[in-house]
C-alpha cells in the first residue's frame, strides 16, 4: 500500500534528485487496465501539488493502451519540468514505449522491457466477434492489415494490380473500407507523435526516423519485446542503468505494487467464491501515485453470487454484478 512505499519514494527522490511520479496499469487477467483519457485529470492533481520543478521522475509500468492518452499524459509532465525521465521496472509496453520517447532518459532494470508502438484500431465498424454480444468488435492490429498485404506481396509473389486489387477487396470484405481508412490514419499519426517526442532525446533526425521504422513496423509482431541492451545498442535510445542501490529501491516499489494490484494472478470467480454462495470484492486495477498526491486509484468493486441452474443441482453459474467501477483517492 500507498504508506509502505512512501520511505521509498522519499528514497528515490532523494537519489533522483527529482520529484517522483508512479503510474501503474493492472495486468491481471480478466481484469485488465489499460491506459485511457480518464487518467489525465488525476496527472493534473498530482502536478498541480508537486509545481514547476527541475525534474520529474515517472515510474512507469503498462502494458499499453491509449495512444492520444500516452501523449496528452507526457506532454503535460513536460510543462512542469525541464527534464523528464522514466523508470521502467518491468515494462512499458506499446503506448507505455511511446511515453518512454518522450523522456530525456529511460532507467531501465535487467528485467524491463519496451515493445512496438503499432496501435490496434477499434471502430463501430470493425469486425463482428463471433459468439460474442452485438457490441463486441474484433480490434484491427495496424501490423495485422500490413502482414496480410506484404503476405500476398512478397510471400505469394502477387505481382499483378489486378490480382493485388482482388486481395485487397477480400480484405475489405472482413474489414470495413473506413475501418481500413482508420489503419493507415493511425500508421500516420503513431509515427507523427513517435517522431516529435524522441527530439526529446536525440537530435539526429536519421537516426529518429530509424528508431520509428522499427517500432512502428520493422520489429514484426506486437507481443516484440526490446531489452535494455536493444534498446541502448541497436535503437539508439538513451538509455540508464540503475546501480546496485537503485535498482533495489526500484525494485522495492514494484513489488508493493505487485501485491497491491495483485499482477500475475487471475481474476478467478469460481475460487473467490470458493464454497461460499456469495461473496463481495473490490481489485485495485490503476493507480497514480505522488507524495505530494497521495494515490488515485482505479478500482472495481462487485458481488459474485453463485446460481444453481433449475432441475440441475450439479451444475451452477456466477453471476458478477459490478456495484462501482472507476476512480478513487486516497490519504
Amino acid at each position: 500500500m500507498f504508506l509502505e512505499r512512501v520511505a521509498l519514494y522519499e528514497q528515490l527522490e532523494e537519489s533522483r534528485q527529482s520529484k517522483v511520479l508512479v503510474y501503474a496499469t493492472s495486468d491481471k487477467r480478466g481484469m485488465e487496465t489499460q491506459i485511457a483519457e480518464d487518467t489525465t485529470e488525476y496527472f493534473i492533481e498530482h502536478l498541480d501539488k508537486i509545481g514547476v520543478v527541475k525534474k520529474i521522475t515517472l515510474v512507469l509500468h503498462t502494458s499499453g493502451g491509449s495512444t492520444l492518452a500516452a501523449w496528452n499524459i507526457v506532454n503535460l509532465i513536460r510543462q512542469f519540468c525541464d527534464d523528464f525521465e522514466i523508470i521502467v521496472p518491468v515494462k512499458a509496453r506499446s503506448a507505455g514505449t511511446l511515453m518512454c520517447l518522450a523522456a530525456n532518459r529511460i532507467v531501465m532494470t535487467k528485467q524491463a522491457t519496451l515493445g512496438p508502438i503499432d496501435p490496434s484500431v477499434n471502430t463501430p465498424l470493425n469486425p463482428h466477434i463471433e459468439g460474442a454480444g452485438p457490441l463486441a468488435r474484433m480490434p484491427v492490429s495496424v501490423e495485422a492489415i500490413k502482414g496480410f498485404l506484404e503476405l500476398a506481396k512478397k510471400e505469394l509473389n502477387i505481382r499483378d494490380d489486378k490480382a493485388l486489387a482482388s486481395v485487397f477487396l477480400s480484405l475489405s470484405e472482413k474489414v470495413h473500407p473506413l475501418a481500413l481508412g482508420e489503419v493507415y490514419r493511425a500508421i500516420s499519426q503513431i509515427q507523427m507523435l513517435a517522431e516529435k517526442l524522441l527530439r526529446n532525446q536525440i537530435s539526429d533526425e536519421d537516426k529518429i526516423k530509424r528508431i520509428v521504422a522499427f517500432l512502428c513496423s520493422e520489429s514484426g509482431s506486437h507481443d516484440y519485446t526490446i531489452n535494455r541492451r536493444e534498446a541502448r545498442n541497436s535503437l539508439g535510445l538513451n538509455i540508464e542503468t540503475p546501480d546496485y542501490a537503485l535498482y533495489e529501491c526500484i525494485r522495492s516499489i514494484y513489488q508493493d505494487i505487485k501485491t497491491e494490484l495483485d499482477l500475475g494472478m487471475a481474476f478467478d470467480p469460481n475460487s473467490m467464491l470458493a464454497k461460499n454462495s456469495n461473496t463481495n470484492y473490490c481489485i485495485r486495477r490503476g493507480l497514480v501515485e505522488s507524495l505530494a498526491g497521495k494515490t488515485d486509484a482505479f478500482i472495481t468493486q462487485g458481488t459474485l453470487t453463485r446460481i444453481v441452474v433449475p432441475n440441475n443441482p450439479h451444475q451452477s453459474v456466477i453471476n458478477d454484478q459490478r456495484t462501482f467501477e472507476g476512480w478513487k483517492h486516497y490519504e
